[in-house]
């Protein structure tokens, strides 16, 4: 999950851990650009972090963070995709990670 995957069993078996790491996983579209052959869209997730996840037990938190995707089209494929993700907000919401206070 969160690496470069190639083929469609590799891709769905990645959003089979997350689906069931949070169940109740639920996106906004906040945005989507086309300049063919390209897609981009923006993203916002929610979901409850109930099962294990990269080790993690299961947390019961509440979980919000972005991610953007940039498509690359052919036909009515995608040829190739990138997604970043605010993965250290994620880590931070399911408490692997601390965030520091911002100084005034």
């Amino acid at each position: 999950m969160f690496a470069t995957l190639r083929g469609r069993k590799a891709i769905e078996e990645a959003q089979s851990a997350f689906f069931t790491s949070c169940p109740d996983a639920a996106t906004s579209l906040e945005a989507t650009v086309i300049d063919p052959p390209h897609v981009a869209m923006f993203v916002t997730m929610n979901a409850t972090h109930v099962n294990e996840f990269f080790g993690l037990p299961g947390t019961g938190r509440h979980i919000e963070f972005r991610l953007s995707r940039l498509l690359r089209m052919e036909g009515d494929l995608i040829a190739h995709e990138t997604r970043i993700y605010d993965f250290t907000g994620l880590l931070v919401q399911v408490g692997v990670l601390r965030a520091k206070p911002a100084k005034p």
